[in-house]
């Protein structure tokens, strides 16, 4: 597996990267109280610059 990884070109490896990094924010943002899926919508076209606003954007409150 690690082989076929190795193997793969550049492009592939930066996608891959990038894909998980998107899953990543999503999870995050869940974790904040907002929408995984918008989240990891914004992450697939921002990439790490999403990551910064998830991290630094306060978590939602809940409606009492």
């Amino acid at each position: 597996m690690i082989a076929l990884i190795q193997a793969g070109s550049v492009q592939t490896q930066y996608a891959v990267g990038w894909f998980t990094l998107a899953l990543i924010n999503a999870g995050l943002a869940q974790g904040k109280g907002r929408s995984g899926l918008a989240w990891w919508a914004v992450s697939l076209l921002l990439g790490p610059i999403a990551t910064l606003f998830v991290v630094l954007l306060d978590p939602v409150k809940p409606k009492q």
